[in-house]
């Protein structure tokens, strides 16, 4: 079983800027995509970005521009750079890795408020 680790959220005013990291106990960063995904209160969870196996991006529409998701094989780590934050980013962020498996992070907590 993969172990999957979160961190970075926190509170942050509009405007500013936060690192998720999304740690995997496995090297599958390179064989699996992997995502991130927000919930808010109340709303069903969205999906965010999107990075293939092959390295390929892709973003949701209202954060295009300002989220950007990358990774580094060599620490098994997923991380999504979050710029210019609004407070309708406000949600709990989900990893994920989806391939001959599905694994998921515990979720961290980002508030964009002031």
């Amino acid at each position: 079983q993969v172990q999957v680790v979160e961190s970075g959220g926190g509170l942050v005013q509009p405007g500013g800027s936060l690192r998720l990291s999304c740690t995997f106990s496995a090297a599958i960063l390179t064989i699996y995509s992997t995502n991130w995904y927000r919930q808010a209160p109340g709303k069903q969870r969205e999906l965010v970005a999107t990075i293939s196996d092959r390295g390929t991006t892709n973003y949701a529409d209202s954060v295009k521009g300002r989220f950007t998701i990358s990774r580094e094989n060599g620490k098994n780590t997923l991380y999504l750079q979050m710029n210019n934050l609004k407070s309708e980013d406000t949600a709990v962020y989900y990893c994920n890795a989806w391939g001959t498996h599905d694994y998921w992070g515990q979720g961290t907590q980002v508030t964009v408020s002031s």
